[in-house]
């Protein structure tokens, strides 16, 4: 579904990246790669084969929107290190767009290695009035384009039916976005009077009525 925000259009799309049609700008938060590495390095049964999947949704929505520039909103690498870092120097060799890195608080990874793959590293961002952060922050006069929170919203239907979905979650300054990586885990949000949330499923991004 398509949204505007000061006037400029975004695309929010159910694998949670929105796309800035204005600007061709992919915006993108909350990938944690090395989570699936690090979490089976400690003995949690998740298959290897999982590692793959963050890469090939990347690959797919970049195949989608074609954007000039990707911003990572935070939170790019899950932690130190690991055998998943040479499958994304790999990855971003086939890409010739413009990436850049607004660091998030797992994002511990020393900048020289970015640097080497020419990704460019802000600790925030502002493009015309909108300030492009990791951690949800409020600056006068800038709508604010974040992460960190993994947003979801729990819909609650006929009889004791419950419905758990990531969403965008927007405030009157302020676009929280869900996370793109796997095995990230939600934050369940109750939205106010003035809040708006668009729920994501496996097809489509959904606006909720809020009661």
């Amino acid at each position: 579904m398509t949204i505007l925000i000061n006037n400029q259009s975004f695309t929010l799309h159910q694998s949670g990246v929105a796309f800035w049609e204005d600007k061709n700008i992919l915006l993108i938060s909350d990938v944690h790669l090395g989570k699936v590495a690090h979490f089976r390095k400690n003995g949690i049964g998740i298959p290897e084969e999982a590692i793959y999947e963050n890469f090939s949704r990347l690959s797919s929505v970049l195949a989608l929107f074609n954007p000039l520039k990707v911003i990572f909103l935070g939170d790019l690498f899950h932690s130190k290190i690991n055998n998943e870092w040479n499958y994304f120097v790999e990855w971003k060799s086939n890409y010739a767009q413009q990436m850049i890195l607004v660091e998030g608080n797992h994002d511990i990874i020393d900048s020289q290695y970015y640097s080497e793959l020419n990704i460019e590293i802000h600790s925030e961002l502002i493009i015309d009035d909108f300030l492009l952060t990791h951690h949800p922050t409020e600056k006068d006069g800038f709508f604010n384009f974040c992460g960190h929170i993994h947003p979801g919203i729990k819909l609650k239907g006929l009889g004791r039916q419950f419905l758990s979905l990531s969403c965008f979650f927007r405030k009157p300054n302020q676009l929280i976005f869900p996370a793109f990586g796997e095995f990230t885990g939600n934050a369940y949000l109750i939205p106010s009077a003035n809040d708006q949330v668009y729920a994501i499923t496996k097809e489509e991004v959904i606006a909720i009525a809020l009661n």
